[in-house]
């Protein structure tokens, strides 16, 4: 019996955070698929930079937008309605690290807050609705094993991310029969500029093993999205053999 998979040509994408780290190596390989990807940074010029990455595509759409705003999450969905047409699929990317809470000033703990959890809860509400319109679709969130191992100094990251992890397995339960997968990959620690080391040390940490590259994030996000109609990987975690965690 062939292996029934999903191609992700044509597919309907949105994207948050595809300017940096994992969100830029998903980016660039979902448009190698043949995947229509809108995409959205805070800063053009990183903006533009990912874009370019997918011009020998399929190019995807990026917009300029806020994901810690009602505004910029509003805005990105407006502009795939308008350029895609609706959404099959969202991959939420866009995330902020943070110090222990004690440590930031207040409107900084409120932002990472805003960015990393209601800015994935406000694209899943507008990613549900159209899905639901059209008879289904698959929500994928990047979560993080800060959640598990808890290391010091990752409070309010950590937090951030349980609370994705918990909502993404309650709503797979409240959506499931909408036709609508619901999927968590939680990577371990990844070589992107969310990481407090230089880039040496990075580099150091991949060579030994502590440490991964992002685009072995991305094909993670690329297995999850390209399963059969009837599989849902709930909850794939991926980290280094040796995990890095300062």
């Amino acid at each position: 019996m062939a292996l029934e998979t999903t191609s992700l040509a044509g597919k309907r994408i949105v994207l948050t955070g595809g300017t940096t780290g994992i969100g830029r190596a998903t980016l660039k390989l979902l448009s190698e698929a043949g995947a229509r990807v809108l995409t959205f940074g805070r800063h053009q010029e990183a903006l533009d930079e990912a874009i370019a990455l997918t011009a020998a595509h399929e190019k995807a759409i990026g917009i300029v937008a806020d994901a810690a705003t009602k505004e910029g999450v509003d805005s990105v969905f407006a502009a795939a309605d308008a350029e895609l047409g609706s959404v099959d699929m969202l991959v939420t990317c866009a995330a902020l690290g943070a110090q222990p809470i004690h440590e930031m000033d207040d409107a900084d703990w409120r932002y990472v807050i805003h960015t990393n959890l209601i800015g994935t809860l406000a694209s899943a509400r507008a990613a549900v609705k159209r899905m639901e319109k059209q008879g289904g679709g698959h929500l994928l969130f990047v979560g993080s094993i800060s959640t598990e191992i808890k290391a010091e100094g990752e409070s309010v990251y950590a937090a951030t991310k349980a609370g994705i992890h918990a909502f993404a397995e309650t709503l797979r339960k409240e959506v499931a029969a909408k036709n609508i997968k619901v999927s968590v990959i939680q990577p371990g620690s990844v070589d992107t500029d969310m990481q407090e080391c230089s880039d040496a040390e990075k580099a150091e940490a991949v060579a030994q093993a502590e440490m991964l590259h992002a685009e072995e994030i991305a094909e993670a996000i690329r297995f999850v999205l390209t399963r059969g109609a009837a599989s849902d990987v709930v909850n794939l975690r991926i980290e280094p053999l040796v995990q890095k965690t300062s």
